[in-house]
């Protein structure tokens, strides 16, 4: 898809004028997020990049829009995986209620700006070198692979740790555990320090790009147009925010994310090693067209959330079987 710099402006105009919309209206004053304003805020995102989609075929071309909508749903799936770990943070940090959704407001736009870095650097690597396309698709194979082992292990991590780049920024950046509002710097005797607020922001905005290791090589794999991936990656992480307050009770229940994530993944790495070949080769290899993609991404959506939603009643009946007293039990009870 042919996109001139004054498309790429009116688009990066456009996304910053809902951003600054999302911002004036739902989250200029610090609140507690009730379930109406974030399922609210969560349709909106969804029309209006079903809108930008549907846009994309009127005015650009049917196969456009079809690798948008893949993309778009990529990107939104394994950011739910994201979600456990912003929890994690949140509790970390023992962020306040009333100022999470500026958390991550702020944290997702730092993670957009960052992600977008990544994408021209991918671009340029797949345009310049067709190899690209082999390696992505290995560390997809793998990653999917890493994924299933952790699933299998039924790791189930309680805390949250720093990685390196945020331990660094904290020892060199003085800073306070005591929250002051939504600022992001105070002064105490002398000397500017950052607050909690700005502190988890990097946090929140660092660990959604160490996630865009994997998502960005993985919707490469279904577009090799940048306007595309960048589209598809703003859409879904503009939505995050809200999703976070809406499902944030229910990601224990899906307890089969990680299966469903990492057949994707490895069906977008098979992809990939094919379309290399077909790029590098002369074998007749076969190509998987992107209708066939976003059935097969969806359908392991929908079967994912489907099993997960059933072995967590099963558990949670088995766990009340058990807290229940024995017959023998009650009838000593009422004697």
């Amino acid at each position: 898809m042919d996109v001139s710099l004054t498309v790429w402006t009116l688009t990066v105009v456009g996304l910053c004028a809902l951003i600054a919309a999302d911002f004036f209206i739902g989250g200029r004053k610090p609140h507690e997020v009730s379930l109406k304003e974030a399922g609210t805020w969560t349709v909106v995102w969804v029309v209006l990049a079903v809108l930008f989609g549907t846009g994309l075929a009127l005015w650009g071309n049917g196969q456009a829009s079809g690798e948008f909508f893949a993309g778009y749903v990529t990107e939104k799936s394994l950011s739910v995986d994201n979600l456990f770990v912003f929890v994690l943070i949140m509790a970390k940090f023992a962020v306040p209620t009333i100022y999470q959704q500026r958390v991550l407001m702020i944290g997702v736009l730092i993670a957009l700006v960052l992600r977008a870095g990544f994408i021209a650097v991918g671009a340029a690597a797949i345009s310049a070198f067709a190899w690209v396309f082999f390696l992505f698709g290995a560390f997809l194979i793998w990653t999917a692979w890493k994924l299933i082992q952790e699933a299998r292990a039924d790791e189930d991590d309680e805390d949250w740790e720093e990685g390196r780049m945020m331990k660094a920024v904290q020892r060199r950046l003085p800073s306070t555990d005591t929250w002051h509002g939504t600022k992001l710097f105070i002064r105490e005797n002398g000397r500017r320090l950052a607050t909690p607020m700005l502190i988890v922001m990097l946090a929140i905005g660092l660990t959604d790009v160490l996630f865009a290791v994997d998502s960005i090589p993985a919707i490469f794999g279904l577009t090799q147009d940048p306007y595309i991936v960048f589209t598809a990656n703003a859409f879904a992480l503009m939505g995050l925010r809200q999703l976070y307050f809406l499902i944030a009770g229910l990601l224990k229940k899906l307890v089969h994310l990680s299966y469903g994530l990492s057949v994707i993944l490895g069906f977008i790495g098979v992809k990939l090693v094919l379309h290399g070949l077909h790029e590098t080769t002369d074998l007749h290899v076969p190509e998987i067209s992107i209708p066939v993609s976003l059935g097969v991404i969806c359908g392991v959506l929908v079967v994912t959330t489907l099993t997960s939603l059933a072995a967590s009643r099963k558990a949670e009946a088995a766990e009340a079987a058990e807290g229940e007293p024995e017959p023998a039990a009650k009838a000593d009870a009422r004697d």
